[in-house]
């Protein structure tokens, strides 16, 4: 079945849960907790019977048909409450999916964008959910296309009925969230750019004494807490307005959705570069950030793009680093980049890999570069050969500078 076609036929009565497989949700990384991640607030929505936790592990059946892998079968889903009675464990999955052979618990399928439709089912529990699980970039593309970008680690809920109201909810505050006076005036009258966001999130977590990795990721997780709290104050006065034409609801979905897409486009390698300055590094001395004339494009190369064009210097005194924040299939586009280096690397925030998809990456001389985070979605086998983004700034300070 074509994806256009089954999103258009899980529109009307069907709520979609959204979000990219992680290692943990998949066996690629060999965790007992395989099954999909949903959290919580989606699942007392969808199983509202369930929400008193009066027993350990509460747990309903439902029926589940997987249409981009002809797969169907009755699976559980589980709430692992026993947190609730002094112990550790909060969290809802769906489990009995028939292991490896269900494209949900594939490792090939980890870092996939995953669409759960569940049939709505008002004041009741659902009983079906219709799952599309992306084959490639081409159908990721699509599906984002109508719910704005998937990270890892996050997730979209998207009720597609025309109601712009949902596609801008959001969660409870938090310190990164900021409150409509609290925002810079001149934002609500201009939406500002990555650069200006980014400014605003290191003042917000300036974190110097933190490790690298923990400052990557604390501050991109502020940025996204950041972005939706000023897309709230800019956007939602706006649709409550309402609307006189369905042209006019339509440019301001895809407005909203294309600025979610260029904010998660830029974020990682915005962010990397000012760390890399933070940390001492010299822009146009000690790298540079998108070289003009680097073969491939690559975000970085160090120690910068002068030196690298020079053809007299070993390629060994040189590294570049590409900035992706998926690569499930992205990671291809890096084979392109610098391929005169004898190891290229690649900066991502996706939540584990295959190991078969990983020996490919490794074939090709590019080395992941994981922040600390998030290396234990990937296997036991292949966490020994990630480096983390403090590791990969050590291996640069050992570079000797290219000689005359």
């Amino acid at each position: 079945m074509d994806l256009i076609d089954w999103l258009d036929d899980h529109s009307e009565g069907w709520f979609w849960y959204v979000k990219r497989l992680s290692g943990n949700d998949t066996l690629a990384n060999g965790s007992h907790q395989a099954g999909p991640y949903i959290p919580r607030a989606v699942f007392f929505r969808l199983f509202p019977s369930l929400k008193t936790h009066t027993h350990d592990n509460a747990k309903a059946w439902f029926d589940l048909t997987i249409a981009s892998h002809p797969d169907a079968r009755q699976v559980r889903v589980i709430w692992y409450n026993n947190k609730w009675r002094g112990r550790t464990r909060d969290e809802v999955r769906v489990t009995n999916l028939g292991g490896a052979q269900s494209a949900l618990l594939d490792p090939e399928s980890t870092g996939a964008l995953a669409v759960f439709a569940f049939r709505q089912s008002e004041g009741s529990d659902t009983d079906h959910c219709c799952v599309w699980v992306c084959r490639d970039q081409v159908e990721a593309d699509i599906a984002e296309r109508m719910v704005g970008p998937v990270e890892p680690g996050h997730w979209a809920m998207f009720p597609p009925d025309g109601d712009l109201l949902s596609l801008l909810a959001t969660p409870a505050r938090t310190d990164c969230r900021l409150a409509h006076h609290a925002l810079p005036p001149k934002w609500l009258k201009r939406f500002p750019t990555g650069a200006e966001i980014m400014r605003e999130v290191i003042s917000l977590r300036p974190d110097s004494e933190l490790a690298v990795d923990k400052r990557l990721m604390r501050r991109l997780d502020c940025e996204f807490e950041l972005f939706q709290s000023l897309e709230e104050a800019v956007e939602l006065p706006r649709v409550r307005k309402g609307f006189t034409a369905i042209a006019d609801f339509l440019v301001a979905a895809q407005t909203v959705l294309q600025r979610r897409r260029a904010r998660a486009g830029r974020a990682l390698e915005l962010h990397m570069r000012e760390i890399l300055k933070e940390e001492g590094f010299v822009e146009g001395r000690d790298f540079t950030w998108q070289p003009k004339k680097a073969e491939g494009n690559p975000d970085f190369v160090f120690p910068n793009e002068d030196l690298y064009l020079d053809d007299k210097h070993p390629r060994e005194q040189f590294r570049m680093l590409a900035a992706k924040t998926t690569i499930r299939d992205r990671w291809r586009q890096v084979t392109q980049e610098c391929p005169d280096l004898p190891k290229r690397h690649l900066l991502t925030l996706q939540e584990g890999v295959s190991e078969k998809q990983f020996d490919l990456i490794t074939k090709e001389r590019i080395c992941l570069v994981v922040p600390d985070r998030q290396i234990s979605k990937y296997a036991n086998s292949i966490r020994p050969h990630l480096m983390t983004v403090e590791s990969f700034m050590a291996d640069l300070r050992t570079l000797s500078p290219p000689g005359p």
